[in-house]
């Protein structure tokens, strides 16, 4: 499981030229799952998304979590973060089938549900994404549990 976390002022998303997904201050990520993903997976990084301090304290310092500053997230799956590129044109052979992947994103938006206000895209929709990043400052975070074998 691969997220793309930014930290936003203000972001959305837009499915046929309406807003499916809008935020104010918080957290705008790209969610892509892998062929070996599971609930484990979602539920290590939903905790970890929540607490992940990337917002200033009274010091300036990167030291409050989006739920800190009772912020929202904003969850866009991206299946295209599993694309490997050998040549010109990418492949997606390690990105999760749309059904698996569906189930998860769903079970990834009810665990940060539990946490925090969450506002989300549309899976398999073409969607525009707009934000304001601040900072900027985006994070990577990925985990493959498969792997940890």
């Amino acid at each position: 499981m691969k997220l793309v976390i930014q930290r936003v002022s203000s972001a959305s998303v837009k499915v046929d030229n309406v807003i499916v997904g809008e935020i104010d201050n918080g957290l705008m990520v790209l969610v892509g799952f892998g062929v070996n993903d599971t609930t484990r997976e979602v539920d290590f990084l939903a905790r970890k998304l929540v607490k992940l301090r990337v917002f200033a304290d009274e010091s300036g310092r990167m030291n409050r979590s989006v739920k800190d500053i009772s912020g929202k997230l904003l969850l866009v799956p991206q299946f295209t973060l599993y694309g490997k590129i050998k040549k010109n044109r990418p492949s997606f052979h390690k990105a999760l089938n749309p059904e698996d992947a569906t189930k998860l994103f769903d079970y990834f938006v009810e665990k940060c549900g539990e946490e925090i206000e969450v506002e989300t895209g549309e899976f398999g929709a073409y969607m525009e994404v707009s934000l304001l990043n601040d900072g900027p400052v985006t994070i990577l975070l990925e985990k493959d549990f498969s792997e940890d074998d």
